[in-house]
């Protein structure tokens, strides 16, 4: 679900907590070593994205937030901004010449620069996310 998240909206805000959960409080966020990205340069986006891509020459930008169920991709194009709502269970990483997230039949790639080497241990986080929640939907052998 892409949301303009440019102007403060209330049903926004009620439908991404309803779909990804609440955001952290201050102390969660502390003891899970913080819970946003940096920002990083968006290389590609999917082309059900592509309203959101900058027509001009100007970099896209976007920084990843972590939430309960799942995380929200804000992305930067020029004045506006658009938040992209993942759940968990949606939710696929692929890390090749760059790293992509894949979900809802969209997909962004990550520029592999300096600002994403910057987020090593904000990904890792991440990922440890991904697997305790998948682990409870495990079933036994």
């Amino acid at each position: 679900m892409v949301l303009d998240t440019t102007n403060y909206n209330k049903e926004h805000k009620s439908i991404i907590d309803q779909f990804v959960g609440e955001s952290y409080n201050l102390w969660e966020a502390i003891r899970r070593g913080g819970v946003g990205s940096k920002r990083m340069i968006v290389e590609k986006l999917s082309p059900n994205l592509g309203h959101i891509t900058n027509t001009t020459s100007d970099i896209n930008y976007a920084n990843i937030e972590l939430r309960k169920r799942g995380v929200l991709i804000h992305i930067t194009k020029g004045l506006k901004n658009y938040t992209w709502a993942i759940t968990f269970y949606q939710l696929v990483f692929y890390k090749t010449n760059f790293t992509s997230i894949h979900a809802q039949g969209k997909f962004i790639h990550f520029k592999n620069s300096k600002m994403f080497k910057e987020n090593k241990s904000f990904f890792k986080n991440l990922m440890n996310e991904k697997i305790e929640f998948d682990q409870q939907y495990i079933l036994p052998h």
